[in-house]
């Protein structure tokens, strides 16, 4: 599982797809929620938007496996 670093308390899952470099744009994004390709925490997500806090996993496609980690020490 691969650790994303993120420096705000929380970050909605578009960014955060966009953070790891698994997407290039917010349309991407929409295409693999509405194939339900993403799921947080084990269960399939429906909203593009979706609020991630640290610890949250997210798996897209069944083969990319991340992991929010807040670093508030990043820049």
């Amino acid at each position: 599982m691969e650790k994303v670093y993120i420096n705000t308390e929380t970050i909605n899952l578009m960014q955060f797809l966009k953070l790891a470099n698994v997407v290039m744009s917010g349309g991407e994004v929409k295409i693999l929620v509405d194939q339900e390709l993403v799921l947080v925490n084990g269960e399939i997500e429906t909203r593009y938007r979706r609020k991630l806090v640290e610890g949250d996993k997210v798996i897209v496609d069944g083969q990319i496996e991340l992991v929010v980690v807040y670093d508030n020490n990043q820049d």
